[in-house]
């Protein structure tokens, strides 16, 4: 019964996304450049091994995944035109498009599905690690159908398939040599709408229309540029001034949203990030003291005032919060607000009791200890929050020092080498917390040189539990459970403090259209992009 309906299911959608996503164009043009700016410069292009934001806003025009998203988080056909789950969801499989094409000319079969999923997303992508865990196998009976085979059923796996979140990668390139460090990585071949041709470092990377895309007549772009640049004020100034056509997560200050959104040739768009759901943390390094300490984690939580960061450094663009999973998992019950609350009017007098409890009194100078915060390498508000978090810590006793370092450095001194005591992040959720949320605390993430998963490494067996529960619960009023207890133990744990939930705001111009038409916004491929 399942299997039919699940092939109707297929069928049905796979219908829907030819009338919406490749039919023929009526209105739009063909032509014309995109000038998307990102910040900061991307580390690499492989993103299939780092889920770095700006990697994906680039790479994701380049690599197609096997499903698409409608915007109620719904898949969709792309490279696998439809699919079947058994009874036992144990076993799903795909029927890949035919007649598509790696840029380089080369068949994209179920080989190259077999080769991305098993032997590169299921081991080296900070992700993929989860999202495939329960996958035992990937048989390619023929080379347009895929059968993947699960130890246990994984619903939320069908929810990681886009071009962003599990790029499918052709075997003949990356199948050489060490993926961690493959020579492709920057010069990436892929199936997706727009070709790699040119890294100008510093300044730009340049994506050239991929003539034999398998959408017929699509892109409708010619070109995306990618500029890097540094100065708040001149990335704000070549929107205004139309030499720039797009930029979100952050790249323009809030400040300057509010200034950019005046403009007539301007429009602001905060739809596109509905499949990432983004959090606010400081992370505490929980395996160094005094952060070994859960009373000295509480204090900070209990100090941060979460209304003052959004309205002053967000611009009112965003959520107070104090865990970990986002208020728009409220509608399906995973959301529970039944946590310890550090959000209280009375959190500094709080905090100092607890460093008093913690063993940490004051000194003759009123200082309790020393840190050093390692700011996100993310643009200005993240340097204000540093700024904000320095301020609020003095005020219970605690002297911050402020580092600020480019996004490489970062990346390995707080995922690699743990050499850190606070830093700050933003985690998304994305579409189930299976994979945005556990990384984060999972002792099964605890993985030096690993992005984006637990730096905190911080353990807990039951909550571990509780997670592995939650991850193939069927039942949707007991995972709602799960989640319930799962958030109360790790709220009062606090290996996080967790500050609000951010409202991106993507700056566009209006001559440009059809391009946050995705939950996935920048991180979607623009094939229906174009320009007036």
């Amino acid at each position: 019964m399942r299997l039919v309906r699940c092939l109707a299911l297929a069928a049905g959608l796979g219908s829907a996304a030819a009338g919406l996503a490749i039919g023929p164009a009526v209105a739009q043009k063909r032509g014309g450049t995109l000038v998307q700016i990102t910040q900061p410069e991307p580390p690499s292009l492989g993103s299939y091994i780092s889920t770095a934001n700006p990697v994906g806003q680039v790479a994701a025009k380049i690599y197609d995944g096997l499903l698409e998203y409608d915007f109620d988080l719904k898949p969709l056909p792309s490279l696998a035109e439809s699919w079947t789950i058994s009874d036992d969801g144990k076993t799903v499989t795909f029927r890949l498009r035919s007649g598509v094409k790696f840029h380089d000319g080369q068949p994209f079969t179920s080989a190259d599905v077999q080769f991305t999923v098993m032997e590169v997303l299921k081991k080296v992508h900070p992700r993929g690690i989860n999202t495939f865990s329960e996958v035992t196998a990937v048989e390619t009976p023929d080379a347009q159908t895929v059968v993947f085979r699960l130890n246990r059923p994984a619903p939320y796996m069908m929810a990681a398939l886009s071009g962003y979140e599990s790029p499918m990668l052709p075997k003949h390139v990356f199948g050489q040599g060490d993926i961690r460090s493959h020579q492709n990585a920057n010069a990436p071949v892929g199936t997706g709408p727009f070709k790699f041709t040119e890294w100008r470092r510093g300044e730009f990377v340049r994506l050239d229309r991929n003539a034999d895309y398998w959408k017929p007549g699509r892109p409708y772009l010619d070109r995306i540029v990618v500029r890097f640049i540094g100065d708040t004020g001149t990335r704000a100034a070549a929107l205004e001034k139309g030499e720039a056509h797009i930029a979100g997560f952050g790249a323009v200050p809030y400040n300057d949203v509010k200034k950019l959104e005046k403009l007539p040739n301007i429009q602001i768009e905060t739809k596109g990030y509905e499949m990432l759901s983004p959090v606010v943390e400081l992370m505490f390094n929980t395996r160094k003291p005094p952060f070994d300490n859960v009373k000295v984690r509480q204090a900070i939580s209990y100090a941060i005032d979460r209304k003052f960061v959004i309205d002053n450094i967000w611009f009112g663009f965003g959520k107070p919060t104090n865990g970990p999973i986002s208020s728009n998992f409220a509608p399906s019950g995973l959301y529970s607000a039944d946590v310890m609350n550090f959000n209280v009017p009375d959190g500094v007098d709080r905090a100092n009791r607890l460093l008093d409890e913690a063993g940490f009194p004051r000194k003759a100078d009123g200082i309790r200890f020393e840190i050093t915060h390692d700011i996100t390498p993310y643009g200005e508000e993240w340097r204000r929050f540093g700024e904000y978090t320095q301020q609020a810590l003095a005020r219970i006793g605690i002297k911050a020092s402020l580092r600020y370092e480019d996004v490489a450095t970062w990346l390995k001194r707080i995922y690699t080498d743990y050499d850190y005591d606070v830093s700050s992040n933003h985690l998304f959720n994305l579409a189930d917390p299976v994979l945005g949320v556990h990384r984060a605390f999972h002792s099964r993430f605890i993985r030096p040189g690993t992005v984006f998963v637990n730096g905190v490494r911080w353990s807990d067996p039951r909550a571990d539990e509780l997670m592995d529960r939650a991850t193939i619960e069927p039942d949707p009023k007991k995972r709602a459970e799960l989640y319930a207890e799962i958030q109360k133990i790790v709220v009062a744990a606090a290996p996080l403090a967790w500050t609000h939930e951010i409202s991106f705001a993507t700056v566009l111009d209006k001559r440009y259209r059809d391009v946050i038409v995705s939950p996935l916004g920048l991180f979607s491929s623009f094939d229906r992009a174009w320009r007036e």
